[in-house]
């Protein structure tokens, strides 16, 4: 009777510790994962409708130059953010990966951004780059009148704000990835490199950076992940604005779907992100499971 016991509670009290969890999951999750997508197939506005209209809403979406805007927006922010990233945060990490002596505080240095939220980061980068406030101020103060650095308030420029406080931010956090990945690899290959003749710039280029590929294609998954998504950075930052000159379908979403009434096609917008998402995570979840299988 006692090892019956025993054995219903090996098997069954882990499957009770992790059902309630799973039910939260289920409900709040993809529960309002399906609610959102029946009613992209609505006409609803201030209040959800439930008579199904067809793709109504998608037409108007793909037909509204505030999301193509958008879209342009995320093209460029992604790109800029990723390749950015990518390239100084492999640099820092060849560079602390060098045995420095204050590695400790360097890596605590860059690191810390990645411990603020991205509100906080869109906070302070406006008041940097705030004409009347920040950067330009300062420059104009230290004698050169004619400086000007007025992006936050430039349409053609707004987005480019948004590049540099996620960049600022998320660097750190990429350098940490590389720096792992560096950790990782055999001293004795670069070793026998050496011996060899190879120099130390020829050993990263030939050798170092070619073996860190699952690095980059986790960080670029990260990092698409992170862009699609971004959301608080541009609303404390730039607000979307000029206009809508910096929005991202983030901010296009919220906007509306909670501040226009506009339900049926936040929610649309909000499946067509949610599809982008995917695009990203399904092909990394594929080739890490395949990995694992042939491992």
């Amino acid at each position: 009777m006692k090892n019956h016991l025993s054995y219903l509670s090996d098997r069954f009290l882990p499957k009770l510790v992790v059902a309630p969890t799973f039910l939260a999951i289920m409900v709040f999750v993809y529960s309002f994962i399906l609610w959102t997508a029946w009613i992209s197939f609505t006409k609803s506005r201030m209040l959800p409708r439930y008579k199904f209209e067809g793709l109504v809403q998608y037409i108007k979406l793909f037909t509204n130059e505030r999301w193509w805007v958008a879209s342009k927006n995320l093209v460029i922010f992604g790109f800029l953010f990723i390749v950015i990233c990518i390239l100084l945060g492999l640099m820092l990490a060849i560079f602390l990966d060098q045995k420095i002596r204050i590695e400790g505080a360097l890596r605590t240095v860059f690191l810390y951004p990645m411990a603020l939220s991205f509100i906080v980061t869109g906070t302070v980068w406006k008041w940097i780059l705030n004409p009347s406030l920040g950067l330009e101020r300062l420059v104009r103060e230290m004698g050169f009148s004619q400086f000007q650095f007025d992006w936050l308030v430039n349409s053609k420029m707004a987005i480019y704000t948004v590049v540099i406080a996620g960049v600022w931010q998320s660097t750190g956090f990429v350098m940490a990835l590389f720096l792992a990945g560096l950790r990782g690899i055999d001293d004795a290959i670069i070793k026998a490199a050496r011996i060899d003749g190879a120099s130390l710039p020829r050993i990263y280029t030939r050798i170092i950076i070619p073996s860190l590929r699952p690095v980059f294609f986790s960080t670029i998954m990260i990092l698409s992940h992170i862009a699609v998504k971004s959301f608080d950075l541009v609303v404390a930052l730039t607000g979307g604005g000029p206009g809508y000159a910096s929005d991202l379908p983030a901010t296009f979403m919220y906007s509306f779907a909670f501040t226009r009434g506009r339900l049926g096609m936040g929610a649309a917008s909000s499946m067509v992100m949610f599809g982008a998402v995917l695009a990203v995570i399904v092909p990394y979840l594929y080739s890490e499971l395949r990995s694992r299988s042939h491992g």
